[in-house]
């Protein structure tokens, strides 16, 4: 069996989870990987068959998408060009993870696949999302159409959409508390998240994408993104505070770990994600500004964990997927 995986390369959620999932598929046949996106900083083990610039936002430091650098690498005439000249007569299974090439490549050679992605679960209506409409709806619809839907949420919102991902290194991780804090906030700069944190008590690590080397300003160190030294700094703290995605906040709730969400500002998913988390209890603040160490500092006096039950399904998610869609 052949069998295609396309994978979106904006932030590291989409990435995090193929990393589990493409051995699980590498059992039942020859898997050829895709990656379109220019944002994420881990990587897959295995090789690529295709890598596409694809179409992704870039994030801002102010809390918010970056629109002129997202406008300056946009190249739709390639993205176009990519669409059409992707092979696909040869695979059995074509899966996508939020992935816009292999996705319209798919319906444009009217070819079925599977979308296995946390953003397919926004199919539901019955998956939580702000009351007012937003035009982001249809990206959640016409970015990456696929013809069948495995979708991933905090929650079991419809019977297609199963509990989070959890990756083996992760559940694998001996939890302490050694009473730091964790911090991922790529939309915000490092002399931001420095200037606020700095006028708390606790102890932070940030894991930044603008640092190649690490340094420190008082009670805060900045690391450099790295997935080992990531998963080491969130298995001993405190709580983790990041945005609006998916993974990172699921893996926390996961290991015990308290979790406060910044969403990025203007990006539906992200908004949507956190009042899924807030109806489990997650702490939800929307923007960093004069009151948010008040905020802070309220979250780290509260004691209270969420109590979540993601169970390990993902090898019997991946059987079902092959035997019910592979052709």
């Amino acid at each position: 069996m052949k069998i295609l995986f396309g994978i979106q390369g904006t932030g590291n959620g989409h990435i995090s989870r193929a990393r589990e999932i493409v051995p699980l598929l590498q059992q039942y046949g020859e898997v050829d990987l895709l990656v379109s996106g220019t944002e994420a900083e881990v990587s897959l083990s295995q090789p690529l068959k295709y890598r596409f610039h694809g179409f992704s936002f870039v994030f801002g430091k102010n809390g918010g998408v970056d629109n002129w650098a997202t406008f300056k690498i946009m190249n739709l005439r390639r993205l176009w060009k990519d669409m059409h000249s992707l092979p696909l007569n040869d695979y059995d299974l074509i899966i996508n993870d939020f992935e816009p090439v292999s996705a319209w490549a798919c319906r444009l050679q009217k070819v079925p696949s599977v979308s296995l992605s946390h953003q397919c679960s926004f199919v539901s209506q019955k998956t939580p999302r702000p009351k007012k409409w937003n035009y982001a709806e249809w990206l959640f619809k016409y970015y990456s159409p696929t013809t069948h839907h495995i979708g991933f949420h905090f929650e079991r919102y419809d019977d297609f959409i199963h509990t989070p991902v959890i990756r083996s290194d992760i559940r694998s991780l001996i939890t302490s508390n050694l009473g730091h804090y964790t911090v991922y906030l790529p939309a915000y700069s490092d002399k931001t998240l420095i200037k606020h944190l700095k006028g708390t008590d606790a102890e932070w690590q940030i894991f930044s994408k603008r640092t190649k080397t690490p340094y420190r300003e008082g009670n805060v160190s900045v690391f450099p993104v790295n997935n080992e030294a990531f998963n080491t700094s969130l298995a001993s703290c405190t709580g983790l505070l990041t945005g609006g995605g998916f993974e990172g906040p699921a893996e926390a709730l996961f290991l015990g770990k308290k979790v406060l969400m910044i969403p990025m500002r203007g990006q539906y998913e992200q908004q949507c994600n956190a009042l899924s988390a807030s109806k489990l209890g997650v702490e939800v603040v929307h923007t960093i500004n004069h009151d948010f160490i008040s905020r802070i500092n309220n979250w780290l006096a509260d004691d209270r964990r969420i109590v979540v039950n993601f169970p390990d399904e993902t090898a019997k998610i991946v059987d079902d997927m092959v035997k019910k869609y592979a052709r």
